[in-house]
């Protein structure tokens, strides 16, 4: 039998308050609209993938489409509201099963899908739905009528129909009908509509706290290691540490910080320090590297990337710097914007290991979480 599924995005979307159509926002480097697509893409019962898709933007959606889909796809105008686009779809339709899903729901999974296909197969319909966990009322506006929690659920996509049927359905629509989706249209003019048991994780995109949930994240990594010489004074962390040496550098040569901004700059997608601060420009000899990270860090900031975890190994034989581990911390937590509980720093030596078991260097190893912060999307 063939299987098409429909994609509903002729939406505004404009309840999220984005900067853009809330369906080529990204969520781990992906639009919504991409994440939508792929599970039905991925599910060998779907022969074709049809988009009701605006006029506005009808080509970012084709772009998309050509772009993330192998199975046979193509788009049609949607109309006024969310039924005539689907009705819009449904005309362009020739097989024996539809499955309509909304691109605001990027969660779907190929399992659901096929449950809602499975119950067609027995049922003539699959719509998934999901129990509430917190108890529905029945209003007139202003006050409550009557309350449930059982015989009651609250609908979700993908709602799967025989083509014949849901076409019929949607043939007896009346000008003063209303539908928010395609089962209250099937249930109306057919018959009831069969539940399949849904997905929580399944939510609807629909307000700007929801995309907030799933902040785009990037991890980076940074290491350094300088040597150690007399007349050098100790710093780590922006810390003072008292020692008969210090480490060797253009700069202040404090490993901890020049690991720990590497690792931002990795986790940007930038070139390390070596290139921001060249060794062979006199403006940085003998810089203070807190001063470096405040560059860095406002080149986080015109990337909209913030400091969310930051976590350090130092490796130093001597001196014992177990004892300015809280000090180093808060100095990080400072220039990076975070709490202290938002940064572990591990001290340990190379048991006499190399130059640094010899007591000639000290190195640091350090990695970063960062996020892409939507609130400034305004």
């Amino acid at each position: 039998m063939k299987v098409t599924a429909i994609i509903t995005a002729a939406g505004k979307g404009t309840r999220a308050k984005l900067n853009r159509n809330k369906l080529l926002e990204k969520i781990g480097g992906k639009t919504v609209l991409e994440l939508c697509l792929m599970p039905f893409d991925y599910d060998d019962r779907i022969d074709e993938i049809i988009i009701a898709a605006s006029k506005e933007y009808y080509e970012d959606y084709k772009r998309i489409a050509e772009t993330v889909v192998n199975t046979p796809i193509r788009l049609v105008v949607g109309g006024a509201t969310r039924t005539f686009s689907v009705l819009n779809a449904l005309n362009e339709c020739d097989g024996d099963i539809v499955i309509i899903h909304d691109g605001a729901r990027p969660f779907v999974t190929t399992d659901l899908i096929d449950r809602c296909l499975d119950s067609v197969l027995t049922f003539g319909s699959g719509v998934a739905c999901v129990a509430p966990v917190d108890t529905v009322a029945v209003t007139d506006g202003d006050s409550i009528i009557a309350t449930h929690r059982t015989d009651c659920c609250t609908v979700q996509t993908p709602q799967a129909f025989l083509l014949e049927e849901i076409l019929e359905a949607y043939s007896h629509i009346g000008v003063n009908d209303t539908f928010s989706d395609d089962a209250g249209v099937y249930s109306k003019y057919i018959k009831p509509a069969h539940i399949v048991e849904g997905d929580k994780r399944n939510i609807k995109l629909t307000f700007k706290e929801d995309f907030e949930k799933y902040p785009d994240l990037y991890c980076g990594t940074g290491y350094d290691i300088h040597r150690l010489a007399a007349g050098r004074k100790l710093r780590l962390a922006g810390v003072d540490i008292p020692h008969d040496k210090g480490l060797e550098g253009h700069s202040d040569a404090d490993a901890v910080l020049h690991a720990v901004m590497d690792a931002m700059l990795s986790a940007a997608g930038l070139k390390d320090i070596g290139h921001l601060f060249p060794t062979d420009d006199e403006r940085y000899e003998g810089a203070d590297s807190t001063a470096l990270f405040a560059t860095v860090m406002r080149t986080m900031q015109d990337l909209r990337l913030s400091v969310k975890n930051v976590s350090v190994a130092i490796i130093a034989e001597k001196p014992r710097l177990y004892p300015y581990v809280d000090a180093m911390k808060s100095s990080i937590a400072r220039l990076a914007g975070i709490s202290d509980g938002a940064v572990g720093i591990t001290v340990t030596t190379s048991e006499g290991v190399g130059d640094i078991g010899r007591e000639e260097a000290i190195a640091c190893q350090a990695y970063v979480l960062m996020q892409k912060d939507r609130d400034l999307f305004r």
